[in-house]
């Protein structure tokens, strides 16, 4: 939620931004009220600025009153630099054709992880990644994969938060976890087991440019196939290895 919006002085723009920031990956379509409500501006405000949107085409109104996304900011979207994900896709392609399992790209926003590709089919195992979707880092292998790889001050001031627990077997004891980041850091992949949620687990290896993690590649699994996951490692790093390799060519093929 865009917080403060209800305070004197702010900017067209930011209360804007604050009704588009409404949304996200787990919340698509709103209603008017839900719209003020996570925007944190009085409702006439938010009712004006909506219809403004939707005349622009920013915003689409549905037959059930709700609002999502329109064409518009998704032409814009389309603007902003890809590359990672242009470079990336073919090899999360190969990857998943050579285990049939759930791929994704995450790169770190933050202290969340975002999902920005996913490739999967329809054998795979339900999972709640999706693009677009924010996690914890501490949760998820390829939020793992990214934090050890980064500054022990990054790591450190990670470990000093409240980490949230999305299920009984999620690691926050910061202890644990600190050990947890070196062992990772040292074989260069992460694993997780019914952390993020019940039911799956996963191996997720970070993509290394300059040194420095721009990315994770992960697979997710059924937990009832957890002991498969080593096997899966060697197509995981090889991957994340080509991404990297493309990833700095492209770089280098670019720079002026």
């Amino acid at each position: 939620m865009s917080g403060g919006s209800r305070e004197p002085g702010r900017s067209v723009t930011s209360r804007v931004m604050a009704v588009l920031c409404a949304f996200d990956a787990d919340h698509r379509r709103l209603t008017l009220t839900a719209i003020a409500e996570r925007s944190g501006m009085a409702l006439s405000t938010a009712h004006r600025l909506v219809r403004e949107l939707e005349a622009s085409h920013a915003l689409t109104r549905d037959p059930d009153g709700r609002y999502h996304i329109g064409s518009r900011l998704w032409e814009l979207g389309q603007l902003a630099p890809s590359r990672l994900r242009e470079v990336a896709h073919p090899w999360l392609q190969e990857l998943f054709a050579a285990t049939g399992e759930n791929v994704h790209l995450a790169v770190r926003d933050g202290m969340e992880v975002l999902y920005v590709v996913k490739v999967y089919g329809v054998n795979a195992v339900p999972i709640v990644s999706r693009t677009g979707a924010r996690l914890p880092m501490h949760a998820t292998g390829v939020g793992k994969a990214l934090l050890a790889h980064e500054p022990d001050g990054f790591i450190a001031a990670y470990l000093t938060r409240e980490l949230e627990r999305p299920t009984p077997h999620t690691v926050t004891e910061p202890g644990r976890l600190a050990r947890d980041l070196a062992a990772v850091r040292a074989q260069g992949y992460a694993f997780t087991s019914e952390e993020m949620t019940l039911g799956s687990c996963s191996a997720a290896a970070p993509i290394i440019v300059d040194g420095r993690p721009i990315a994770a590649v992960g697979i997710v699994v059924s937990s009832r196939r957890a002991r498969e996951l080593p096997r899966l490692v060697e197509p995981l790093l090889t991957g994340a290895r080509a991404i990297a390799r493309a990833y700095g060519v492209d770089t280098s093929a670019a720079a002026p």
